[in-house]
């Protein structure tokens, strides 16, 4: 047998074996990490995602809880895990944002993580509390101004998207308002709707009820366009204010290393997941879009999203201790 047969030999016997491994995969529960407390956007898209994981590939898929250090301790215990497949992540931009946000992490959004699909995409709203007396972005603004450092909001942490959303309108408006962070969505929105915080930035999918049952008022939408589920909201634009677009988006992760064909089987899942009927329709109820990109698309994303947050935390100036 010459050289070059052995060698395509080869390639067939690796390429053989690399779809049995695929189909192979998984053969027991799988773990799916998010770095925020059960209750926000991150949560809800996750236990939307394992079931239909689960259903899809026949094994359970069971979310962990890791909130803290601003998604960081989820991170570096996914970074960290065998790239077997069974210790995935589930994230936003917030692993993007915190390569420039902390200094010395143990891992490396790029280098430590391989990219799998994103499930859905949800822009940023600025809400507040229902009983307080600014009715729109123009009111807000002025009471911001009239008083500086008076008005507070919340976010999900430092460093979130809810933050650097805030920190761009604070930007763009030149007022100041103080920065509370709380340890995830659901508690910064609890303080919110408890009338603790003045305003605050949150996605769709974790204000929507609240926006409908009254407690909270939504004022504006950090996108390009309306969202279909709040129609009579303004998109920051049009309520005055440019260069505020901040969108957040719901990412499945694996460990770097991890075999391509475990990431194609995964990735291939969360498209069907994305189109499965029950699963849009929660999805677009909740003000979310269903995506299910590729792994290689999702990588170049996550390039992008990189270079845009550091210099977006560079202007603004904050900073994770």
């Amino acid at each position: 047998m010459s050289f070059a047969i052995r060698l395509l030999a080869l390639a067939a016997l690796v390429a053989a074996a690399g779809a049995a491994l695929g189909q192979s995969y998984p053969a027991r529960p799988v773990r799916l990490v998010i770095g925020f407390p059960p209750g926000g956007g991150v949560d809800i898209n996750a236990r939307l995602l394992a079931p239909k994981l689960a259903e899809y590939l026949g094994q359970q898929f069971v979310v962990d809880n890791r909130p803290g250090a601003g998604t960081n301790i989820a991170n570096e215990l996914v970074a960290k895990a065998a790239p077997d497949g069974y210790t995935l992540l589930m994230n936003t931009g917030a692993l993007a944002i915190n390569m420039a946000l902390y200094r010395n992490l143990p891992f490396d959004a790029l280098r430590d993580f391989v990219p799998v699909s994103v499930f859905s995409e949800s822009p940023n709203v600025l809400v507040v509390n229902a009983k307080i007396p600014y009715a729109s972005v123009k009111d807000l603004l002025a009471a911001a101004r009239a008083s500086p450092g008076k008005l507070n909001y919340s976010s999900a942490g430092v460093g979130t998207t809810q933050h650097l959303a805030a920190e761009l309108l604070k930007m763009r408006t030149n007022t100041f308002m103080v920065h509370i962070p709380y340890k995830g969505s659901s508690p910064s929105l609890t303080a919110l709707i408890a009338g603790e915080i003045d305003l605050s930035f949150a996605n769709i999918p974790a204000i929507h009820g609240y926006v409908q049952g009254g407690r909270l008022r939504a004022l504006a939408i950090a996108a390009p366009k309306r969202d279909p589920q709040l129609p009579d909201v303004p998109t920051m634009k049009e309520a005055g204010v440019e260069g505020v677009e901040v969108s957040v988006w719901y990412g499945l992760f694996a460990p770097a290393g991890t075999p391509k064909e475990i990431v194609q089987t995964l990735a291939n899942a969360v498209v069907r997941a994305t189109r499965d009927p029950e699963n849009r329709r929660k999805l677009l109820e909740q003000g979310a879009e269903p995506v299910g990109s590729t792994p290689e698309a999702f990588a170049r994303m996550m390039r992008e999203e990189v270079a845009r947050w550091a210099e977006v935390v560079k202007v603004s100036g904050a900073r994770a201790e």
